[in-house]
């Protein structure tokens, strides 16, 4: 054994430890030779492109393996290569995940991975963040269902920890399938950054912001009037209130008629006089604790002062003054006028009236419909105080009345306003903020005609209710103190911290009762810290620093104030930067008939059955029983034979063709199948192409300068194509792309160009003249090909990928192994073809050469029985 003697003085090794030395060093080079294999092979796109290409185009073998093969390598990685031309970061509307993906969601992916693609062809360290929303209500609803229908169980029955785990073990056997749909819909997300809204770290940060937002005083408690779901048994917001148009009927829990019904009241006036009340919903008078008519109708001006004894108690309810009631509106004794009872805790519009008047503010329907004193749920109580009011012959006449009633976007359930505790955000300020941003620049809103719906929601602003009383969600951070001195609300990270709290802030002892609320979070406000909490925030890290603020919001313009502003105005408060810098909103998708998408008229599509194709027998949904009948003959109508198969490339390809700022999408399914045989076309082309170009084409850096008309005529052609992309993407501006690439491809290249050159190929080797103008075509159609598959890769991701990898390098060694990651053309790129169009363009000036009317001298030869007439035309 050598001693460390040895080893510092450098003194001589012994022969087994040169051999044990020698051996483990060929250990290595075997082991790095191996691992350089690897990576090589890893490296080369799936073995299909060794093969030449199948006869036509399928949409089934060109997107088998090619997104699979991106993900491996990295692609879609803000951290691969090198990207010196700015940031580019956006982040994914989180869907619900309940569910799968329906068209309305296609379309937003296929624009924000275009935009995507785009940015990242441009050199840009680009990030599209994934995520998904846990849906606090959708969600709970879904798994409430299940235990019900499988175990004849309620969430009450089970208790709250052990429901909220069989939420998390529904969440992780079903929740994948929309993240599987955006891979199959070609979506380059970094997924190695996919998060949950209910993950430790976003849910640290929900935590955080509250109780940031609680102690400045932006987050109070409050008892006020809400709008109360029933079914779900949980306040909702404003904005998930739809006002439905109901006449004759509305079909809830059973028919319920809606009219307007005209009762007496007996006033307290010298011979005692009847007061006519109309009111649409009669059950609501068990609460009635005033009368109000209109101060200028001169019916009533002799009843100011007086009392009206209730139907039903007798009590004496004041007559009240106030411009809100509509003389128009209503009916008594044939008299157009209207007196109003008022049941202050049924009705938010009453609010204004109880302010001003103070009536007794009554509540006497629980959270669950049901009248208190009763015990009657409340369309059975609408029944019954219509007969009553008739024995007592207090009843006058009932007319049908078309209206509009409050209708929960969730449980489509009839809202009542009810007067309950919650947490609400103060908006005043934010909202300002908000708005204030836009009209100074700092954010841009596209397409410009949202602003004024933007401005008329942000300066009339009402305060957040943000407390739900649901079990799925972010539980409130919130605690109730209850003292020997009173009652008092904390907020704290723990239930030590919160003491901790208490005990300070109202100097009182540690000996006191504390009560975790019992409430979660409105879904909403994770996702309006969404752009940051996944980052990390609050802690600073590199994430947080690089990619926030962002650069890019895109949505559907239906969730503007659902989302869009509670970003907005919550990025202002917390981090005191807006979230991005510009909001693109796009249309809604309707169906072929301009129909929204409803599961109740079968029109909701699953982009997979568009890709994939489907049956119609196949296509019915779970739907109710009242609903199926519709569906199956909607679906029938329109596609009597099911959906064919259209594959991913056409799909995005239509939609984004269809996209027009501000409008809605009537989307044929025909003409996405159009643009499937777009893709045949371009298939045939690259076929076409790869036999002419043959085995030993090397394709050149630079024009030779003896191109043709017809060469010049197209490489003009592609570089208007080029410029008419570059400012479309930066305009937004998705159909001028989708028509210029089309047109390029399908009308000037496929039918013009091929046709004119084929000739030129079929006399190749003729002379040597013929073989040099055989060389400058093929040399002119690569170029064609290799630029215009690069333009139309953000849109067509898998078929270019597939033709692309088919077509020879012009620098094999230094070129990028996709076209995802090559540059996306621009107008420098193709700045030598400018010279032709400028020349062009010149000559046109000097020949008096017009759009309206070309000037242009045509030489007819003479017909003989050896050729056909002919014509020379220059062509522009």
């Amino acid at each position: 054994m050598l001693s460390f003697q040895n080893l510092v003085s450098g003194a001589p090794k012994t022969e087994a430890q040169l051999k044990k030395e020698a051996k483990k060093r060929e250990k290595l080079e075997k082991f790095q030779q191996k691992k350089e294999m690897e990576a090589k092979k890893s490296s080369q796109p799936p073995a299909e492109v060794q093969i030449s290409l199948p006869d036509s185009y399928s949409p089934q073998y060109v997107e088998a393996a090619w997104y699979s093969w991106w993900e491996k390598q990295g692609f879609f990685k803000p951290e691969y290569g090198e990207n010196p031309k700015g940031v580019f970061m956006m982040c994914i509307p989180p869907p619900n995940v309940t569910g799968s993906l329906h068209l309305g969601h296609a379309l937003t992916n296929a624009i924000q991975d275009t935009l995507t693609r785009w940015h990242r062809m441009r050199g840009e360290t680009t990030l599209w963040n994934p995520g998904c929303d846990h849906a606090g209500i959708a969600t709970q609803v879904v798994v409430e269902k299940k235990l019900m229908r499988e175990r004849g169980l309620s969430r009450h029955d089970l208790g709250r920890d052990s429901f909220i785990q069989e939420i998390w073990k529904w969440k992780n056997e079903k929740g994948d399938r929309i993240y599987h749909q955006l891979r199959k819909l070609g979506s380059s997300l970094d997924w190695d950054r996919a998060c949950f809204t209910m993950d430790d770290k976003l849910s640290y940060a929900v935590q955080e912001a509250f109780i940031r937002l609680h102690e400045e005083g932006v987050i109070y408690r409050s008892k006020r009037l809400v709008n109360w779901s029933c079914t779900l048994n949980s306040a909702i917001s404003d904005i998930e209130v739809r006002l439905s148009k109901l006449k004759g009927f509305w079909l809830n829990i059973q028919p319920v008629l809606i009219s307007l019904t005209s009762f007496s009241i007996t006033a307290q006036v010298p011979k005692y006089e009847e007061v006519v009340v109309a009111t649409t919903r009669i059950e609501t008078m068990l609460g009635d604790t005033a009368v109000a008519v209109h101060p200028a109708d001169p019916r009533y001006q002799h009843l100011k002062g007086k009392m009206v004894l209730h139907p039903f108690s007798d009590s004496k309810m004041p007559i009240v003054f106030d411009d809100f009631v509509d003389m128009s509106f209503g009916t008594g004794k044939g008299l157009i006028f209207k007196a109003v009872a008022l049941s202050a805790g049924h009705n938010c519009s009453l609010c204004a009236i109880r302010i001003s008047n103070s009536p007794f503010f009554l509540t006497n329907i629980d959270s669950t419909a049901t009248f208190c004193a009763q015990g009657m749920k409340r369309f059975e109580a609408r029944k019954a105080v219509l007969q009553a009011l008739k024995d007592r012959g207090q009843f006058k006449e009932t007319k049908d009345n078309p209206m509009v009633v409050p209708v929960c976007s969730r449980s489509k359930d009839i809202v009542e306003p009810l007067l309950k505790p919650q947490w609400y955000v103060s908006c005043t300020d934010m909202g300002k903020q908000a708005a204030d941003a836009v009209r100074e620049g700092r954010l841009k809103i596209i397409p410009d005609h949202h602003l004024k719906t933007w401005f008329n929601w942000m300066d009339n602003i009402r305060d957040w209710c943000i407390s739900r009383q649901l079990w799925w969600g972010h539980r409130i951070p919130a605690y109730f103190v209850t003292d020997i001195d009173g009652h008092y609300w904390v907020s704290g990270r723990s239930e030590e911290e919160a003491r901790a709290k208490a005990a300070k802030r109202f100097n009182i002892s540690t000996l006191f009762i504390l009560v975790s609320d019992e409430d979660v979070l409105d879904t909403w406000f994770s996702s309006g810290i969404f752009p940051f909490s996944i980052f990390g925030w609050p802690n600073e890290n590199q994430d947080l620093n690089v990619f926030y603020p962002g650069t890019l919001l895109e949505t559907g313009h239906d969730i503007l104030f659902f989302w869009v502003a509670r970003m907005v105005m919550m990025g202002l408060k917390l981090t005191g930067k807006l979230p991005f810098k510009e909001v693109y909103l796009h249309a809604v998708v309707r169906d072929a008939h301009g129909r929204k998408m409803s599961k109740s008229l079968g029109n909701v599509i699953d982009p997979l059955d568009v890709i994939s194709g489907i049956s119609l027998e196949l296509m019915e949904s779970n739907l109710d029983p009242l609903e199926a009948e519709k569906a199956k003959q909607g679906q029938k109508s329109d596609y009597p034979s099911g959906i064919p198969e259209c594959g991913t490339d056409a799909l995005r390809f239509a939609l984004c063709a269809y996209t027009s700022q501000g409008r809605d999408i009537n989307l044929d399914v025909n003409r996405i199948l159009g643009y499937r045989f777009f893709c045949n076309k371009l298939w045939n082309a690259v076929k076409f192409t790869m036999k002419t170009l043959g085995d030993n084409f090397v394709p050149s850096a630079k024009l030779s300068g003896e191109e043709s008309v017809s060469d010049r005529w197209i490489l003009s052609r592609l570089s208007a194509a080029v410029s008419l992309c570059d400012a479309a993407f930066k305009a937004y501006d998705f159909p001028t792309i989708t028509t210029s690439i089309y047109n390029f491809w399908l009308y000037e290249l496929c039918d013009v160009y091929l046709e004119s050159v084929k000739p030129v190929f079929s006399k190749a080797e003729d002379d040597s003249v013929s073989q040099q103008q055989a060389g400058v075509c093929r040399q002119t159609l690569y170029t064609c090909l290799e630029v215009g598959l690069r333009l139309l890769s953000p849109l067509m991701p898998f078929v270019t990928e597939e033709l692309y990898q088919r077509l020879p390098r012009r620098q094999p060694e230094s070129d990028p192994p996709s076209i995802c990651i090559t540059s996306y053309p621009e107008r420098e790129e193709v700045s030598f073809i400018m010279t032709v169009v400028k020349t062009i363009r010149s000559l046109r000036a000097d020949y008096n050469l017009v759009k309206a009317r070309a000037d242009c001298k045509t030489t007819r030869y003479p017909t003989t029985k050896h050729c056909t007439p002919s014509y020379a035309l220059l062509l522009f």
